[in-house]
């Protein structure tokens, strides 16, 4: 039966597994994958801007042969009054086989998976979840050091926006990570969601004795950053570069990367420990394994 891919907070450790499994299959070998999804429709509505996820979706669905009908949410009937309700319902009357969702919202994908039996694949919502960047960093652990248990892993930056923290507190909990947080106390959370975690109580503490740190992004857009004076100061205190760039611990970010802000240009470009692309590569693989899970292939 299909499923929905809502947030990595409903799936078990062995569906997060599976996944991985079926993506380092497809990266390994292309004939497992090709023309499995021959003959599938998959509608991709973005309601933010995207370059990596949008792309990569698309791309993995054509890997697969499917076809991809994507809906320009300003041009759609949304903007003339249609309710969400009755557009995912007359979008389901077409008969598609999945859709790819991304909402300012949180908790959208789930809100419009109850008015459907069409597979909802969550591409992020709101400050929520963004599921498919957890499988796609954890590929990029694993191959990095051979198992995701009982990693170190220190997040820094925007925390109490980033969907992505949200989902690697999810993944920490499923694999025993010792998960710490670092940022501004403007962009740190509130105890009620952070549960056990640990703060660091500076950057080297933040850099020290880690396995993967996580950089995030400041999120102009969700008017984080106000209360700081200058994103020069952020990056001085806050900001990885050449000179404080660990040499024990892989740096990761799930982009766009400003760069000289939480990563410096010359430490993204000239580095083996910093992933970034690794991760983007690895995102393909992961969003075609997601789609098998979803559709049963």
């Amino acid at each position: 039966m299909p499923k929905n891919f809502l947030g990595i907070r409903y799936l078990s450790k062995g569906d997060i597994e599976s996944i991985i499994d079926t993506a380092f299959e497809y990266k390994s070998n292309s004939e497992s994958y090709v023309n499995t999804l021959t003959n599938k429709n998959i509608i991709t509505i973005f309601f933010e801007n995207s370059t990596r996820t949008r792309t990569s979706f698309e791309i993995a669905a054509k890997k697969m042969g499917a076809n991809v009908i994507n809906i320009d949410y300003e041009k759609s009937s949304l903007k003339k009054g249609e309710t969400d309700f009755d557009t995912i319902k007359n979008l389901s009357a077409m008969h598609p086989d999945a859709f790819v969702v991304r909402h300012y919202h949180s908790g959208y994908p789930y809100f419009l998976s109850k008015f459907t039996d069409i597979p909802i694949i969550n591409a992020g919502d709101g400050t929520s979840e963004h599921p498919s960047q957890a499988i796609l960093d954890l590929m990029t652990m694993l191959e990095k050091k051979g198992s995701l248990e009982g990693l170190n892993v220190c997040i820094i930056g925007d925390i109490i926006n980033s969907r992505v923290a949200r989902s690697h507190i999810e993944i920490s909990e499923k694999f025993n990570w010792n998960l710490s947080f670092f940022g501004p106390n403007t962009m740190l959370p509130k105890a009620d969601w952070i549960k056990e975690i640990k703060i660091e109580k500076s950057l080297r503490d933040a850099l020290s004795k880690k396995d993967f740190v996580i950089l995030l992004r400041i999120q102009l857009e969700r008017n984080s950053g106000q209360n700081l004076p200058s994103l020069s100061e952020y990056a001085g205190f806050f900001g990885i570069n050449e000179k404080n760039l660990p040499k024990d611990a892989y740096i990761m970010h799930p982009g766009p990367v400003n760069r000289d802000v939480e990563l410096s240009s010359y430490a993204m470009d000239n580095f083996d420990n910093v992933l970034i692309t690794n991760q983007v590569e690895n995102g393909v693989y992961a969003r075609m394994a997601v789609y098998s899970f979803c559709l049963n292939q």
